[in-house]
């Protein structure tokens, strides 16, 4: 039902996690772990899926905050107001953002994917986490930035001490694109684009690297390299573990990624 990331799992305040798609009660095409209420799923199945990703990762649902995504870079700072908001319905979801920051305990950060790239943030230092979803649009017009300076200008976050996770997503190897994906690749990473965008023997059409894409943009960000955790686990040949728009011809669910702190209790 979850992947964890071994090197976060050093930290004992961080709460974090990733769904698979399984171990739910939906059924097909969304079977059977579909978090999201955007897709044509019975809200009371989501909601279900939902309680149990949150009881197996260990944190409340109403302790949850999501935004709304539309692939744009407008990043979130949220705290106590917006707790709960989206986690047990879509109308009260946040205004549109995809990128969601905060440096208070006790709330957890929620982003869902089916191919797009999930993005996970920490300092340990100043205590702070985010979570981004980076499809080919997020990571071309470089959301990786936005959510490192939002950190950085809201809780003095120095980019050197910030761990990031690259969580599974469409791979080099499955994500093969035309314009108008081709054209912006060219424009946003211009001597860099060969690194991106792969030619592939026999394939007419290159593939877009968005793990690779998205690390140039964090180690450019300030990112140390020890610091970027990549999962490199492909959404579309791994369409049995994970929901994939492409593979799936856009019949699917939605995975989630999610971050957060715990909250502190002091002995009286």
């Amino acid at each position: 039902m979850i992947e964890q990331i071994q090197r976060l799992l050093g930290y004992p305040e961080l709460i974090h996690g990733i769904s698979t798609r399984q171990g739910g009660v939906s059924v097909p095409p969304h079977a059977t772990l579909n978090l999201g209420f955007s897709r044509p799923d019975d809200p009371s199945a989501v909601l279900a899926n939902r309680r149990r990703f949150a009881d197996r990762v260990g944190f409340r649902l109403d302790d949850v905050i999501l935004a709304g995504q539309v692939h744009g870079t407008t990043v979130a700072v949220v705290g106590e107001l917006q707790r709960g908001r989206g986690a047990i319905d879509r109308e009260t979801t946040l205004p549109p953002a995809d990128g969601l920051v905060t440096n208070q305990p006790g709330l957890v950060l929620w982003a869902n994917f089916a191919d797009c790239t999930p993005l996970l943030f920490f300092d340990p230092v100043a205590q702070a986490v985010g979570v981004a979803h980076a499809g080919w649009q997020g990571t071309v017009n470089n959301i990786a930035q936005v959510m490192i300076s939002t950190m950085q200008a809201q809780f003095g976050s120095e980019p050197a001490n910030i761990l990031v996770a690259i969580g599974p997503a469409i791979g080099p190897c499955c994500y093969e694109v035309d314009q108008p994906v081709i054209g912006a690749v060219e424009q946003a990473f211009a001597e860099h684009t060969s690194q991106v965008l792969l030619r592939q023997l026999g394939k007419q059409r290159p593939h877009f690297d968005l793990w690779a894409a998205n690390a140039h943009w964090l180690e450019q960000a300030g990112i140390q390299p020890a610091n970027l955790i990549r999962m490199n686990m492909c959404t579309a040949c791994h369409h049995d573990r994970f929901f994939s728009h492409r593979h799936e011809r856009g019949a699917t669910g939605r995975f989630a990624a999610v971050i957060g702190l715990r909250e502190v209790h002091h002995a009286v």
